[in-house]
């Protein structure tokens, strides 16, 4: 298979899997109540945040396991195959236990499978010689793409009922573990790799792109709750309606990934990274403060524009300052901070809406953007990680 055919099968991998989570968010209020819980805001701030607790704890066992093996794709397909399981089960048994807490021991399940082919399918994409922003594009763009269709179909898919997108979920899995097989498997031959954080005492550089990816997702997180939520109630929208005003962000967000992340090989990663960071956080902060719903929609379109500028320039960032021999669990770190992040984004978030309303919410979470592109400004330049480092490569 082609450099070319691989990185388009493997964006396939990663969008599905996104593809497959995002489905439940539209729903989420209403999922949640089918599963049993009392209440909406904080039963669906722990059914997202369970996912991602479990996504920290096995990210890096994966990471280990494929860079030890010095192979990528029985991983992904046991991911997979695991991910389907827990979705099917999420629901049958809680629906008929009628135990909130047993749909959150499931549903811990579930995201310790699927982190595993979410994380190695892009890892895969890091092991494929050539252009590292034209890499993480393509990685940045099935991220998009998977949450820009995910929203607006799992918001179709609640019409017909609460568990649809868990059976929808299930199934698309399983159609990755069948078809991942075919992709040409490019991992370095194994041996002891490092853990993430002897990594990063190897290479403390590798900290400016986890803090962005954590605060990146933080706001993901955020969105996948407070804004879902925030759409539902204070605009009064269906899952239907929620779902197609999320895919204003993920639409720009997918389409726009790719060209960037050739736009960031050409001219560093330093402006696509910081400024964008920046700019980004200002447009989080100004869906939140507009009264009306067609300026608040507009606000989502503009926040994926500049999420698609600075995401495939950090993903690459990670690729450029990782030996070949770990990218695994350089990786692996990555989606440690990025799920730590989305987790702070969903525990802080709902509890900061709860708290002080869904504005000061928005100009919290929007504000953290502002303040890590100021703090880490001088390290990037002091670094120089920009155009010259991207060259060499």
């Amino acid at each position: 298979m082609s450099r070319t055919r691989s990185r388009v099968a493997l964006a396939a991998v990663v969008y599905a899997v996104l593809l497959a989570q995002v489905l439940l968010y539209p729903g989420i209020d209403t999922l949640v109540s089918a599963l049993g819980a009392e209440t909406a805001l904080d039963a669906s701030m722990w059914f997202l945040a369970v996912e991602f607790g479990a996504f920290v704890c096995f990210a890096v066992p994966w990471g280990l396991a494929s860079d030890a093996a010095g192979r990528r794709v029985p991983f992904v397909a046991a991911g997979a195959v695991l991910g389907a399981v827990g979705y099917a089960l999420l629901a049958v048994v809680p629906s008929v236990t009628g135990s909130f807490g047993v749909a959150l021991v499931i549903r811990a399940f579930q995201g310790a499978a699927t982190v595993g082919a979410f994380s190695l399918s892009m890892t895969m994409l890091m092991d494929l010689e050539g252009s590292h922003g034209r890499n993480m594009g393509a990685t940045g763009i099935a991220i998009g793409l998977g949450t820009a269709t995910g929203a607006p179909l799992g918001g179709l898919l609640y019409e017909f009922g609460p568990f649809v997108p868990l059976y929808a979920a299930s199934g698309i899995l399983l159609a990755i573990a069948v078809t991942v097989p075919f992709v040409v498997d490019r991992a370095p031959a194994g041996g002891e790799r490092p853990s993430p954080l002897a990594g990063l005492r190897r290479t403390p550089t590798l900290a400016l792109p986890y803090a962005f990816g954590f605060v990146d997702r933080l706001t993901a997180g955020f969105f996948s709750l407070v804004g879902t939520l925030y759409f539902r109630t204070v605009f009064d929208l269906s899952p239907g309606a929620t779902g197609l005003t999320l895919a204003l962000f993920f639409a720009p967000f997918a389409l726009l990934q790719y060209p960037f992340g050739v736009v960031s090989d050409r001219i560093g990663r330093t402006v696509p990274i910081v400024v964008g960071s920046a700019l980004y956080g200002g447009a989080v902060m100004l869906v939140g403060s507009v009264a009306d719903l067609r300026a608040a929609q507009a606000s989502m379109v503009l926040v994926g524009v500049l999420g698609a500028l600075m995401a495939p320039a950090t993903l690459a960032l990670v690729t450029d300052l990782a030996a070949s021999t770990e990218r695994g669990v350089a990786m692996a770190g990555f989606n440690i901070a990025g799920s730590l992040g989305f987790l702070a984004g969903i525990l802080a978030g709902g509890f900061a809406a709860d708290a002080y309303g869904y504005r000061t919410a928005f100009l919290l979470v929007g504000g953290l953007e502002l303040v890590l592109a100021a703090a880490t400004l001088p390290a990037f330049l002091r670094l120089g990680v920009g155009r010259e480092r991207v060259g060499e490569t």
